[in-house]
């Protein structure tokens, strides 16, 4: 899962610190989430899901579809 969501941002062209910025967050806070030493929160989750545009499941490993659910 932490290397699918560091797979996500890298292949949006951002930085960990974009990406904490974008979720209101210290770049370290973020880093310890791909680095799998915190867990990802739900509500986190979810604001990935929305930024990356695919489901959770995808963001949590659980298949490969990357389709977001309506």
């Amino acid at each position: 899962m932490y290397r699918r969501i560091r797979d996500l941002r890298h292949d949006h062209d951002m930085t960990q610190r974009e990406l904490a910025e974008i979720l209101g967050m210290s770049q370290t806070g973020y880093s310890k989430y791909e680095t799998g030493e915190n867990d990802i929160p739900t509500e986190i989750l979810i604001r990935l899901s929305k930024i990356y545009n695919v489901s959770i499941d995808y963001l949590l490993d659980q298949t490969d579809c990357k389709k977001r659910y309506k």
